[in-house]
């Protein structure tokens, strides 16, 4: 099945709304893209800085990516002495410029950034800094066992091994060139 693949990779989180009355807080962070859904692991940390450093995969058909219109996050904090855990608040992504972007280029990959984190009352606290990539043209084969692996179309690889191979040819020259040993009169004295 041909598709996209889209990687989500979340960093952290600051200046995010405290729930907990007693005890440190376990934030924890609920990703929606579409149908699908993945879960952080738990943090601890003050609300001031939590961080996570997790990257999920969203597998997704060529259907999906038209339709796609926001990756949703939500922020959730558990609660000390009850099950029931407390929302914190939550980020909304659009990506309907970055699917068509990466569709354009091939793949498309956007540094970790700041998003604000929008409370109940749609007033703002904190941010949560999340990075993104877009694969697209990935032909998802699934095997036995529910594991699945990702083929790249060989017009996107061929091109991004080109361009691989060019700057290593750079970087080569370069070495050769400042890479040379000093003669004893060249040192610099401290």
């Amino acid at each position: 099945m041909k598709g996209g693949i889209l990687e989500v990779i979340l960093e952290s989180a600051q200046g995010i709304r405290h729930t907990n009355l007693i005890g440190k807080p376990k934030y924890y962070v609920i990703i929606e893209c579409g149908i699908q859904q993945n879960r952080s692991k738990s943090s601890k940390g003050d609300h001031h800085k939590v961080s996570w450093n997790e990257k999920f995969n969203f597998e997704l058909s060529m259907s999906e990516c038209q339709k796609l219109t926001h990756l949703r996050l939500r922020i959730m904090d558990k609660e000390l002495f009850a099950s029931d855990t407390g929302f914190v608040g939550e980020a909304k992504i659009y990506l309907e410029e970055i699917l068509a972007e990466g569709n354009e280029r091939g793949v498309i990959e956007l540094t970790p950034k700041p998003y604000n984190v929008v409370l109940d009352d749609e007033t703002y606290k904190g941010e949560v800094k999340i990075g993104l990539k877009f694969i697209p043209n990935a032909i998802i084969k699934e095997e036995r066992r529910g594991i699945s692996t990702i083929e790249r179309s060989r017009s996107t690889d061929e091109t991004i091994w080109n361009k691989l191979m060019g700057i290593c040819k750079t970087s080569w020259w370069r070495i050769s060139i400042y890479g040379r040993k000093l003669k004893p009169s060249e040192y610099k004295r401290i």
